[in-house]
């Protein structure tokens, strides 16, 4: 089976407002499944393919700071 996991989660959230989009966040986040990281995934995708290079830097800053070695 073949399932697009990227068109998925997009048409799931493009009708969401912030609060909604806030939520869903969140909850992946604190429910902690694995199942979840691919969307979380897809979003994290859609930040940085419309972020300019200072933002990408500053998210990289921020994981390896917050990624401990």
């Amino acid at each position: 089976m073949n399932f697009n996991i990227r068109g998925a989660v997009i048409h799931n959230i493009q009708q969401m407002d912030n609060s909604e989009l806030t939520g869903l966040i969140e909850d992946s986040i604190s429910q902690g499944e694995e199942k979840l990281l691919p969307g979380l995934g897809v979003l994290f995708e859609v930040i940085w393919k419309n972020s300019d290079p200072n933002e990408q830097q500053n998210m990289i800053d921020i994981l390896h700071e917050k990624i401990q070695k």
